[in-house]
């Protein structure tokens, strides 16, 4: 191979491409081929001992068994054909046929890769066009093999490659590639906590992603460890929806040396592949504001036939948005803490603005949120910049939780404001235009380590989060009066009935005369009195009396039949009481100072804490952060205002000139 870094290298040959391949479309040729021509790099070596335990079974019905197979190969994987790849490329005449034989010979796991890429597919386009066997070629001069490219080089090329190739087609890219400072900060803030047991040789944990993508934050956080501590091991497990990010993801952990086994394909809301596996540590960038009906009956019916022992049991959210599902699914993925307080998982998860905030008391946001506020497990938040992610111009977040928290933290949630710590790129991609520097990195993650309140930092109680939505009722006031019009409602009054003698007690009311009345009792006094002797039952003749009322400020206080104030719904209101005081504390300098006659109804009550009214959460992060800033002095104002003035005037003045 030339001087060229080895990715550069590999890039270049996406020329070879040009004309009969869109751009966006190189990546489905170049990728599967740089994973094609690492693993034969990689297998070469222990050809032989395959093509001996082949030898020991002659005969199509006698297959090696496959662990045979992989202990003669040395990897997790192995190829079976006689041939290698520079076989293939030896025989121009024949290399569509025995490309496509050596592919087929892959073992189960690289099988699925290929057809997940459908590289067969590509395979033959290559040949229709002319550009096969100058493609394979170009590859063969690329020394990929372990002496001279080593795993943790081949995942950095891989890496860049998928870098390079998302930034082609942004129109996808956030959906498969998530910025690498991005991760990187994650992955500080996820491992922060854990840095001395990451410093023990011997040390194992395992990380999860349930939205892997191309296998980025685990890739990352692989780095990590290994920078940290070379003799830890970190597992690394995913979930991956969409096809060609899986066959990604799984062939980057296979030319690491990882069991890509670990890396399961589907909709992860839909039915969890890891189901009964808890994991140290979570990560995930969930696609925002995608809609979850793919998956919604196998979600309800979780959420409603397994209640808390499922994944979904604190609330659904909408339907246009699954995002805190992700949320609900990747905190049941956390390791447990045991009876003696060890064990414990640590999250971290990209959210946009809306979690924190959409969904009033009692909706599945509120009630998610509620869930994770009072369990106490959330530990903080991060805003980062505008304009940071590729195909998404909205603030985003990022919420670290755990069900461990540790002591001086608990009972709190930090808030980081990082939406100010970024540097311009030379180039924007898609909606990418800013990127976080090592130093924006180490600044949050400093704050977040120091749990202090400071410029960029606020720790904020939990309860300071939750509020109590509360309904506030004033009594109906009404004076009575009897009109021709109001008499005519006992035709349509359904709560009446059948009335005797109709048009006696039409003509009877119309008979007191039409004084204005403002005492309810004095009323309905008078009105049994007109009526006496037609038959009447007394809640009858009280609710004609009500239908001659109308709504006035200043009339008496109207009353039920047992003496009870009669709430005025067009007075209706509701106030939200924090959580941080009490219901009556809360009205009585806030509500009665201004309505010394409303009450709290107790119509609504919360199912959980049996209180009046609903209990809500949310985070209104950029609160916490604001500040007054006074406005400028007013002959201040008016100076500036008089040198405009004059500058107009003087404008005008060349004009009339």
């Amino acid at each position: 191979m030339t001087n060229l870094n080895p990715a550069t290298f590999v890039w270049s040959i996406a020329d070879l491409l040009r004309g009969p391949y869109k751009q966006s479309d190189y990546g489905k040729v170049i990728l599967p081929f740089a994973v094609l021509f690492r693993l034969d790099a990689v297998l070469v070596p222990t050809k032989p001992a395959i093509l001996e335990v082949l030898g020991r079974f002659p005969t199509p019905e006698q297959k090696p068994p496959d662990d045979l197979l992989t202990l003669a190969s040395g990897f997790s994987f192995y190829n079976t054909s006689r041939m290698t790849l520079a076989d293939v490329i030896a025989n121009p005449a024949g290399v569509l046929g025995d490309l496509t034989e050596y592919i087929g010979a892959f073992s189960p796991n690289v099988r699925d890769i290929f057809e997940r890429y459908d590289t067969l597919k590509q395979v033959r386009l290559l040949e229709e066009r002319g550009l096969l066997y100058n493609v394979l070629q170009k590859f063969a001069t690329a020394d990929l093999s372990p002496a001279r490219v080593n795993n943790q080089q081949m995942g950095a090329l891989f890496e860049e490659l998928i870098r390079r190739f998302a930034e082609l087609s942004n129109e996808t890219a956030g959906e498969h590639y998530t910025a690498r400072e991005v991760i990187q900060l994650m992955v500080a803030l996820l491992f922060t906590e854990d840095d001395e047991a990451l410093s023990i040789p011997g040390t194992v944990r395992s990380v999860y992603d349930p939205t892997a993508g191309t296998g980025g934050m685990l890739a990352i956080s692989e780095e990590y460890v290994r920078e940290h501590n070379p003799g830890a091991r970190l597992a690394l497990f995913g979930q991956e929806l969409n096809d060609e990010s899986y066959a990604i993801c799984k062939a980057d952990l296979l030319i690491k040396g990882y069991a890509a086994g670990n890396i399961r394909q589907g909709n992860t809301l839909k039915k969890d592949l890891h189901l009964g596996m808890s994991f140290d540590y979570v990560l995930s960038n969930p696609p925002f504001g995608v809609d979850w009906l793919a998956a919604e009956p196998e979600v309800r019916a979780e959420h409603l036939n397994q209640g808390a022992a499922g994944r979904f049991g604190p609330g659904l959210p909408r339907k246009n948005d699954g995002a805190m599902l992700f949320l609900l699914h990747g905190l049941s993925k956390l390791r447990p803490v045991t009876a003696s307080g060890t064990g414990g998982g640590r999250m971290a998860i990209v959210l946009p603005g809306g979690p924190m905030f959409i969904g009033g008391p009692g909706s599945g946001e509120s009630e998610i949120r509620r869930h994770i506020i009072e369990n106490d497990l959330l530990e903080a938040i991060v805003a980062l910049p505008g304009d940071l992610f590729y195909n998404t111009p909205l603030s985003t977040y990022i919420w670290v939780l755990t069900n461990r928290k540790a002591e001086h933290r608990k009972g709190t949630v930090q808030l980081i404001n990082g939406a100010g710590l970024s540097r311009k790129m030379r180039k924007s991609l898609g909606s990418k235009r800013v990127e976080l520097g090592e130093n924006d990195i180490a600044r949050i993650v400093r704050e977040h380590g120091t749990f202090r309140p400071g410029e960029l930092s606020r720790i904020v109680p939990n309860q300071a989060l939750g509020y109590r939505t509360i309904t506030l009722e004033r009594p109906l006031r009404r004076s009575y009066h009897v009109t021709a019009a109001r008499v005519l409602r006992l035709d349509a009054d359904p709560k009446l009935g059948a009335l005797p003698n109709l048009d006696a007690i039409k003509a009877a009311l119309l008979g007191m005369g039409d004084e204005v009345v403002t005492r309810q009792s004095e009323f309905v006094a008078r009105v049994e009195l007109a009526l006496y002797g037609l038959g009447l039952k007394k809640p009858q003749l009280r609710a004609i009396a009500e239908l001659m009322g109308e709504r006035d400020e200043h009339g008496e206080i109207s009353t039920d039949a047992k003496g009870q104030p009669i709430a005025d719904p067009d007075l209706r209101d509701t106030e939200d009481v924090p959580l941080t005081e009490t219901i009556e504390a809360y009205v009585e300098r806030e509500v009665r100072a201004y309505a010394p006659d409303a009450w709290v109804s107790a119509a609504t009550v919360d199912p959980k804490d049996g209180l009046p009214g609903k209990v809500g959460y949310e985070i209104p992060f950029n609160q916490f952060f604001y500040r007054y800033e006074p406005p400028r002095p007013l002959d201040e104002i008016s100076r500036d205002l008089r040198a405009l003035s004059a500058e107009v005037m003087d404008l005008l003045a060349e004009v009339v000139r």
